[in-house]
C-alpha cells in the first residue's frame, strides 16, 4: 500500500496512532483496526491526490498565461515606439503585441477555473477520485460500525450503555 511515493515510517506513526485507540481483544478485532488505518490513510492520500490535481491545473493555467507574454526585453521595444502607457487591446481582450497587464487575482475564481478545467478532463479525474473517495468512506463507517458493535474502544473511552 505504501509506495515509493510515500513514508513507510509516517504510515507506521499513523497506524500506531489509530491502534493505540482501540483495544484489540482477537485477531479479528486488530484486523478491523489495521483496516480502519489503512482506509483512513487512503483517504489522506485522495484528498493529497486532489491537491495535486488542482496544483497542476493551476500550473497548466499559469504557463498559457505566461505563453501569452513577451520578453522584458520586447516589452521595452513596445513602450519605447509606442510610450509607456500604450494600451491597444487585441479583439481576445490581451493588449496588443502580447503585452499581458497583470490583473488583480482572485483565488477563487482561479480555483473555478482549475475545477471546472479538471471536472471537463476526457478522462474523468475528479468523478473517478470522487467515486474512490465515497468507496472509502463508506468501507469507514462499516469498519467504525463493527467495532462500536463489538464495544472494543479503551474501557474509559467507552460510551456508557444504559442495561436495558
Amino acid at each position: 500500500m505504501i509506495g515509493a511515493l510515500e513514508d513507510a515510517e509516517d504510515y507506521k506513526a499513523f497506524e500506531a496512532v489509530i491502534i493505540a485507540d482501540y483495544d484489540a481483544q482477537s485477531a479479528v478485532e486488530r484486523e478491523l483496526v489495521l483496516r480502519l488505518a489503512s482506509v483512513l490513510w487512503r483517504l489522506r492520500r485522495a484528498t493529497t491526490i486532489e491537491t495535486g490535481l488542482f496544483e497542476i491545473e493551476a500550473e497548466h493555467l499559469n504557463e498559457a498565461g505566461r505563453s501569452h507574454q513577451v520578453s522584458t526585453a520586447s516589452r521595452e521595444v513596445v513602450r519605447a515606439l509606442f510610450g509607456p502607457h500604450a494600451s491597444v487591446s487585441s479583439p481576445d481582450g490581451l493588449p496588443a503585441c502580447g503585452v499581458k497587464v497583470e490583473p488583480s487575482v482572485d483565488p477563487a475564481a482561479e480555483l473555478t477555473r482549475c475545477y471546472l478545467r479538471l471536472a471537463n478532463l476526457p478522462n474523468f479525474a475528479l468523478d473517478r477520485l470522487s467515486r474512490y473517495e465515497a468507496t472509502l468512506w463508506r468501507q469507514v463507517g462499516q469498519v467504525l460500525f463493527t467495532l462500536d458493535a463489538l464495544d472494543r474502544r479503551k474501557p474509559h473511552e467507552r460510551r456508557f450503555r444504559f442495561p436495558w
